[in-house]
């Protein structure tokens, strides 16, 4: 799932290139990392990517806020670190 790519975002603020603009990415974790908050804006412009995911026992939730999900999971996928 979602999961790898989540976790290699770290907690707190941090910066990130997708599709070739920069971002800064907030990331929260809640009940002791079964929930995600993260929030990604476009430095200088106005895209922003807003998510939260959920682990349960049975399976994994993605709960895009606004916005579809192919492009949260497309930014999930290809955001590179700086």
């Amino acid at each position: 799932m979602l999961l790898p790519y989540i976790e290699q975002l770290p907690e707190g603020y941090s910066e990130g290139h997708y599709k070739g603009v920069k971002y800064g990415i907030s990331k929260t974790v809640f009940n002791q990392h079964h929930s995600f908050k993260i929030y990604a804006k476009e430095l200088g412009g106005t895209n922003f990517i807003s998510l939260n995911y959920y682990i349960t026992r049975q399976n994994e939730l993605l709960k895009p806020c606004e916005m579809p999900e192919e492009k949260v999971i497309d930014f999930l996928k290809h955001v590179e670190l700086v």
